[in-house]
This record gives C-alpha cells, structure tokens and sequence, in this order.
C-alpha cells in the first residue's frame, strides 16, 4: 500500500524496513490524544479558512467515528502505517475520501508526535499523583493509630533512639510529599502546546496556535518551533520524578523485608500480599516489597536509556526521539501498579506492638535522654556527659542487661555528678515522648506532623483534577 509521504520514492520500502522503522506496536496507545489533538487542529484549519464548516464537520464525524472503533477493538493497526499518526489519517482518508487528506495541512508528524506525547505523559503525572496521595493517605491513616506504640528507630541499621511507628510512617509520607510537589512542579512547567510548530519552521498559515492551546487545556503555545518539536525534557522531567519516588518506594519496600523477618517480626503481610516457596511450605514469602524494591531498577533505567538517546543530538527533529516512548510508557505503567499495591499491602498488614516494644529495650536506646540528663539537671557540660553515659553503657553491658534495666543505685554508684531521679528519663516510652520539638517523636508532636500531612494532601487532591488534561489514558 502507498506511504502517505511516498511521493519523491521510487522504489517501495523494504520489509525489513517496515520493521526496523515502525512504532505502531507502541505508540497506538497515544491513540487516544491523537484524534483530540486532529480534531482541535481541524477546528482551527476551519476558523482560519483553510476548511469549510462542511468540511469541518465531515472530519469530526470521522474522528469520532474512528475513535468508537478503536474503542470497541475493531480498528485494525497496521505495520504498514508506521506510527499512529499514519494510522489514523490513512483510517479518516478512507472514510471521506479528498476532505481527510486536507486535515495535514499546517502541521506535521513531529509536532503532532509533541503534542500526543506531552498530553500522556502529563496525564500521567496527574494519574501517578493521585494514587500516591492515596498511598499517603492510608499511611496517615495507619500512623493515627500508633502514635504511641513504640519502635526502635535505628542509624547504621543499628538500635538507636527509641520512636514511635507512627513517627516513622510520618517519615515515609515526607519523603513522598516530596514526589507529589516534583510531579506538579513537572506537570506546570511543561504544560504548553507544541502544535503549530510544524517540521521545525513553523507554518505560512497563520495557524490560531493559542485557541489550540485554550481548546486542550494547556496554559500557552510553545515559544519557539525548532525547540518544540526537539523537546523531550517533559518525558525527562517525569521519568526523573518516577525515578527519584521508585528510590522512596524501594527505600519503604526494604523496610517492609525487614520487619517482616523472623529477626525483627515487627509486621505482617497479608496472606493475600504474600507467596510461598514451591519447596519449602513453612514459606511466606514478602515477594510484594521484594517486587517493589526491585522495581526501582526499571525506572533509573528508562531514565538514563532516554538520556542517552538525547544526549549530543542536533536540532531539530532526529529519528531518534522515536525511542522516547516506551521508557516512559514502562515507567507510568510500572509506577502505577506499584502504587495501587503497596496501598493495598499495608492497608492489609498488620503491625505486632508487643514485639516493638520488646525491641526498644535493647540496645541502650535511651543513653541519649541519660546524657541530656545530666546536662540539664547535673549542669554537666554535654562531652563530660556524654562520657559518663558510656560509663554506665558499659556497666549495663557487663551485667548483661539494658540500661533501662539497671537500678537508680547501680546507675549514681557510677559517678558521684549523677543526679537522683535518673531511673525515671531511662524508659523508652519517656524517651520518645520527651521530644516535643517541631518534627520531634512525642505523640503530640507526631499528631501534629499528621494534621499538616492531611491538609497539605487535600489541598493537593483540589488541585489535580484542576490540572487533569484529558482523558487519554484508560
């Protein structure tokens, strides 16, 4: 069949070519945004004259006829057509003939690509910022219930100063605060329309690139045409983003191995959440988190493949950008199924308080609050306090026990600066709810991290549906 473009070729395209060359098998899944982005093009072709309202009309119809079709699965994509610009002009040329023929006018294939590929990946980015706010949400949820079931916090993978869970959930949501702000920060930063910028020039036609722009919801035409269809960095900027979130769920996801082990017990996935070993049937498998760790692999991954791919490439447009695609179709997909999981793995988990709490008395987890101890009541210069409170480490590791095991006589009989009333700052439940400074441990400061979290999320939930582009993405 006939290349739409075949004109100055002689001979027909090889079939190793019509291999090597196509992107249909990928990019049909910017189907959708390519017939929003065709019909808006033929609503400006017609208030600039170049179509007639008839001829207007005929185009629309056929669009939406031909979306119906891709719809229901009937529409047949081709080898053939390359790409799902061809698909699409080749369908609507046979249906009405001459009148489709006309819609290519003042437009080309690479700043139609531009505009498909901007309109999914900010989709995505709405898309991906929801369920994580869903995530932060149920993670909330759970910290509301625990903020005063202990936990040992930990440096060096090392017992260090005793917390709260919820404290430590509050943790995961900061950081994941973060990801939701560098997904808006993407999404208002590249939300400007590429069409009308044709091969690299621009067009003679006087396109109304800013009712393009006003019709599909961005904030403003692109500035320069030759930049407009070279741009990838909207693809970048969101592959960075879901990168740099894969990093804080994969962070989350060892955490979760962890505490699910028989060595640390602190938490339990749902059977539902969980697998088993095809040999060894006393297995439950945390394989959920185990993915998800893992996962982050995939997402640094199509970041860099892109990078490169970008990396010394002259303006303006190279057949190379046809590479974008895939890294950020396999990202957006990836993350969001990430997402709805762990949401559904920790709202299924359950937490073992007891074994939490059991923890906390090992490894000397309140030496700190015996050292600020000593500074406060003692008048004891912190590095001579610090001093004394190894003494007193080392005394506890010798009887073989915690220091918040030991007796008040036991702990003064060290050293002669010790004040009385040093037994009751040694428990860890003091020690977590000692710390009322802003981002501290103790419950009401944890409460209040948690109210701040909330509202900063529904604040965030109002505003992405302000920002939702289209309905591309099914």
């Amino acid at each position: 069949m006939a290349k739409l473009w075949d004109g100055r070729f002689v001979l027909e395209s090889s079939a190793l070519l019509e291999r090597f060359n196509a992107s249909i098998n990928f990019d049909k899944k910017l189907w959708r945004y390519d017939i929003l982005g065709s019909r808006a093009h033929a609503r400006m072709l017609g208030r600039i004259g170049v179509l007639s309202e008839q001829e207007c009309t005929q185009i629309d119809s056929a669009l939406c006829a031909i979306e119906q079709e891709i719809e229901a699965g009937h529409f047949a994509f081709r080898l053939e057509d390359e790409d799902i610009h061809m698909a699409i002009e080749s369908a609507l040329s046979k249906r009405i003939g001459d009148v489709g023929k006309k819609l290519h006018t003042a437009r080309s294939r690479n700043d139609q690509v531009a505009l498909d590929f901007r309109m999914y990946v900010l989709d995505s980015i709405c898309l991906v910022s929801t369920s994580l706010l869903t995530l932060i949400q149920e993670i909330l949820t759970i910290a509301s219930s625990h903020t005063r079931t202990l936990l040992p916090g930990m440096t060096h993978l090392q017992h260090a100063q005793p917390v709260s869970l919820a404290f430590h959930l509050v943790a995961w949501c900061a950081s994941f605060k973060r990801d939701v702000e560098r997904l808006e920060s993407s999404f208002l930063r590249n939300n400007y329309m590429p069409l009308g910028s044709g091969a690299l020039a621009g067009t003679p036609y006087n396109n109304d690139r800013a009712s393009i722009s006003e019709e599909l919801a961005f904030f403003a035409p692109t500035l320069n045409a030759m930049d407009s269809v070279s741009d990838r960095d909207f693809a970048l900027d969101l592959l960075y983003d879901l990168a740099m979130l894969g990093m804080h769920i994969s962070r989350v996801a060892e955490e979760l191995v962890l505490w699910s082990s028989s060595e640390f017990g602190f938490l339990c996935l749902s059977d539902a959440y969980a697998t088993g070993s095809s040999i060894m049937p006393q297995k439950k498998n945390p394989d959920v988190p185990e993915l998800l760790r893992g996962k982050s692999g995939r997402f640094y991954g199509n970041l860099v493949r892109l990078l490169v791919v970008m990396k010394s490439l002259p303006l303006a447009y190279n057949k190379d950008t046809q590479e974008d695609k895939e890294a950020v179709f396999d990202s957006v997909e990836n993350m969001l199924i990430s997402l709805e999981i762990l949401t559904e793995a920790l709202k299924s988990a359950t937490f073992d308080v007891k074994k939490m709490k059991k923890a906390c008395g090992v490894g000397h987890l309140s030496a700190t609050d015996l050292a600020d101890f000593l500074v406060q009541k003692g008048g004891i210069p912190f590095r001579e306090a610090h001093h004394i409170t190894g003494l007193v480490v080392g005394f506890a590791e010798s009887k073989g026990c915690d220091i918040s095991e030991l007796s008040e006589s036991q702990i003064r009989s060290l050293s002669e600066k010790i004040p009385a009333g040093v037994k009751d700052v040694l428990s860890p439940m003091h020690s977590m709810s000692a710390r009322t400074s802003l981002g501290g441990t103790a419950p009401n400061a944890v409460k209040a991290q948690i109210r701040t979290l909330k509202l900063w999320a529904r604040r965030a939930y109002k505003r992405i549906p302000a920002l939702k582009h289209s309905k591309g993405i099914q």
